[in-house]
């Protein structure tokens, strides 16, 4: 398979251009050996190991986005990359993409398999919507400007696909007409007990607005025994000022005396936004920081979301905040590792953006479009993960 100009223009970052002709007609074993060479098998521990290292990195598929074909891809791609977690919706068909990714990936090059996570909601929150609109209500002469604006490709003729649209809400103030609405949801707990008891879930991570306790408990209480399965339990939430450590700290009163795993805290600086640019990153470190300097934070370590992209790492870097010492405690003693720095970062917007430019190029034949089908596609995805991963993880750089 042959890829014209145009695709590599729009795929193809300044620092891979120099590797265009080298990219091109490769098979799968060129991966394995951009991996090798990278030393990616040797530098991927175990999850649990890059908290404590705090080089652990995370994959954000989105806790509303529910494509399961591109999820299944990133999943694969990021897989091969290293990343230690893949986050995704509380979803079977969305968790069965995800999986399949992986043991994708793992046929390719045996690395350590990633932790796959749920993400939940204990009430209204930003992660857990989707726009909708009525086409036929929508003047003909309208320049269309939600279809401009739309990261996730959401958005055409007929409305809102649903399944891709992840609740970023973009879309909203830049209708000229106002027609664009917000639905929200909240993800049953019922129905995520069930998924949690699956052998290929790992963690589940609970988004709040970090204001009140009280649906928090109930999620947390209607979870049941199904929280003894997990590996990892991480809440996310926004800084919400002077109060946010307090409220920390009540949540994990709530979470304590049932949690027989690692706990982690997300610090949702300015979701969904890596995408943009540099300045979306400063929220998320400067969240870090306070948490960071807080004598009187809970338990459990600090990974940065929301916001989070190429420039997060260099601002983490100028603050000093990446943990650099390698605990050698057990997994059980590690709950109690309060004075932590930064355990690691997730990726999101701008990790689903680069490599999507990607994906985008793949010919699909009835929605079933598998990366691997496309090795020079595939090689090119993977090289534009580990520059992401790698940043954190430190590989060799050699692409």
């Amino acid at each position: 398979m042959a890829l014209n100009f145009s695709c590599h223009a729009a795929v193809l970052n300044t620092h891979l251009h120099c590797k265009l002709d080298a990219t091109l007609n490769k098979s799968p074993e060129k991966v394995r050996d951009l991996l090798i060479k990278n030393k990616v098998p040797l530098i991927t521990t175990f999850p649990q190991k890059s908290l404590q290292k705090g080089n652990w990195v995370k994959l954000i598929c989105g806790a509303s986005f529910e494509d399961v074909v591109d999820i299944r891809n990133l999943s694969l791609v990021y897989t091969l990359a290293g990343v230690d977690c893949i986050d995704c919706a509380a979803d079977e068909a969305v968790v069965n993409a995800v999986n399949e990714g992986i043991n994708v990936a793992m046929t390719i090059l045996p690395l350590r398999r990633p932790w796959v996570m749920i993400s939940v909601n204990d009430d209204e929150d930003l992660h857990f919507r989707k726009a909708e609109f009525d086409p036929d209500d929508c003047p003909k002469d309208c320049t269309r400007p939600c279809e401009k604006i739309c990261p996730a490709n959401a958005i055409f003729k007929a409305g809102v696909i649903n399944e891709r649209c992840y609740g970023c809400g973009r879309c909203f103030p830049v209708c000229p007409y106002d027609k664009i609405k917000a639905m929200n949801y909240v993800r049953d707990s019922s129905e995520t007990s069930k998924l949690l008891e699956r052998d290929d879930v790992d963690a589940i991570e609970i988004h709040t607005n970090g204001r009140q306790t009280d649906s928090f408990k109930e999620l947390w209480s209607g979870l049941g025994d199904s929280v003894n399965h997990l590996r990892l339990v991480a809440v996310s939430l926004p800084y919400t000022g002077d109060s946010t450590v307090s409220m920390m700290n009540k949540m994990y009163s709530i979470l304590e005396h049932d949690l027989s795993c690692l706990n982690l805290w997300q610090l949702d600086g300015r979701p969904m936004s890596g995408d943009i640019g540099r300045g979306a990153t400063r929220e998320c470190i400067a969240f870090a920081r306070c948490l960071v300097s807080s004598k009187d934070k809970p338990p459990g370590f600090l990974q940065l979301a929301g916001g989070t992209n190429a420039h997060t790492v260099d601002g983490l870097r100028k603050h000093n905040l990446l943990q650099t010492t390698i605990c050698e405690n057990s997994e059980r003693s590690m709950l109690s590792n309060s004075d932590a720095l930064i355990g690691g970062i997730a990726y999101g917007g701008y990790a689903r953006k680069i490599v999507g430019r990607i994906l985008s190029c793949m010919e699909s034949e009835g929605g079933l479009a598998h990366i691997e089908s496309y090795p020079d596609l595939l090689l090119m995805a993977v090289m534009e993960a580990l520059n992401l991963v790698g940043g954190v993880k430190s590989y060799t750089h050699t692409l």
